[in-house]
């Protein structure tokens, strides 16, 4: 278990603005991230896996196309990053791929979640061992399946007579609370970049706000930002976790019809909308005297959103990972390198207490190259 080894994690996440690849070397707890690339996702295929995400119909043709294209796309962003680093496929032992979610539902009769991306695929157009599908082993014991980053950050950070949270802001946010002497706490707060971005690309043709410029022309409208906060997930309990399945541009524009506002006006709200939802659960979890919050994720580049998280949490000291020596753009990717040892090892990388699995598992499944 001590002995040095190299993985590399796949991660594409609901903003779906391209694929971060991780080389990560690990030996027993230390953790170095060596190399990370962020690889493109063609605008087509992004567009064709959003009419998936908000309900569109499709079909299992599309999904199976969807699914070959992915493996691709993985495998591609991978060997663009064992190039840009010289390391050859046989120095890393295994891939860790979370997949591109396109539903996830882990409530009703038929709780289910879905993720794409052939890791068969992966294996072999990489010639490394691939592990995928990491959520649904924690759903088939009856927990959320999400979210699984919170025993990484575990790993990382410690708390002492303070609550440590952990925030990662890319299109859902979502929070690892670390506090003295008590169990790990994670969930999704709600919207992360998600709705702003969609938002931005609506009425500027951008991929996201950048430097918040779009934002800073509006005012906050109150009367908006009471229809969103009334949404029925923030009132649910943790173990909770939700996605692009429900936050998406026809629930924010359902949202907006009984409302007239500028499109500045609807962008400075949704950013505020996304601090207060943050900075409402990270209160509840203030102890002690010098609490911090640790942003990683894109939204860590937005500054009005950072600005408004350190003025609604007064109380605690808010920065980036970066800041405690964590890159805070590959937070992630690191996350599912780090997965895929634990899988390796059969070692257990869910935490009960969190997704409300009945038991600790070593999660994902193992998918062999055949070298």
């Amino acid at each position: 278990m001590s002995t040095k080894q190299r993985f590399i994690g796949v991660m594409s996440g609901t903003s779906m603005d391209g694929v971060d690849t991780a080389l990560v070397e690990i030996e027993g707890n230390q953790i170095q991230l060596l190399a990370a690339q962020d690889f493109p996702m063609p605008e087509s295929l992004k567009q064709r896996l959003l009419n998936i995400c908000i309900g569109q119909p499709t079909s299992l043709a599309e999904i199976g196309e969807l699914d070959h294209l992915l493996g691709h796309l993985f495998a591609d962003a991978v060997n663009a990053l064992l190039n840009a680093t010289n390391c050859r496929a046989e120095s890393i032992t295994a891939i860790g791929n979370h997949g591109q979610t396109v539903y996830h539902r882990p409530e009703g009769d038929a709780p289910f979640t879905m993720q794409l991306g052939d890791a068969n695929i992966i294996a072999v157009k990489t010639g490394i061992d691939t592990v995928a599908d990491f959520r649904r082993k924690d759903m088939a014991l009856g927990g959320q399946g999400a979210p699984l980053v919170p025993a990484f950050h575990q790993c990382l950070f410690t708390s002492t007579d303070s609550s440590v949270v952990v925030l990662n802001i890319g299109g859902i946010a979502n929070i690892s609370v670390l506090r003295p002497d008590q169990p790990v706490i994670g969930y999704d707060t709600g919207p992360g970049n998600m709705l702003m971005d969609a938002w931005t690309q609506k009425h500027l043709g951008h991929k996201y706000d950048d430097g918040a410029q779009f934002a800073k022309k509006g005012e906050v409208n109150q009367d908006l930002l009471t229809d969103l906060l009334n949404e029925a997930y923030f009132a649910r309990q943790a173990p909770k976790s939700t996605g692009r399945e429900l936050f998406n541009l026809p629930w924010l524009e359902q949202k907006l019809a009984t409302h007239t506002l500028s499109a500045q006006d609807v962008q400075r709200t949704l950013c505020e909308y996304t601090a207060v939802t943050i900075a409402n659960d990270v209160a509840r979890y203030t102890q002690g005297n010098s609490p911090e919050l640790l942003v990683c994720g894109g939204g860590v580049h937005n500054p009005l959103l950072m600005q408004r998280l350190a003025e609604q949490l007064p109380s605690w000291s808010v920065m980036s990972t970066q800041e405690k020596g964590v890159d805070s753009d590959n937070m992630e990717a690191i996350a599912f390198a780090w997965l895929a040892q634990r899988r390796i090892h059969n070692l257990p990388s869910n935490l009960p207490e969190v997704t409300g699995a009945s038991q600790l598992a070593s999660l994902g499944v193992l998918y062999y190259a055949d070298k």
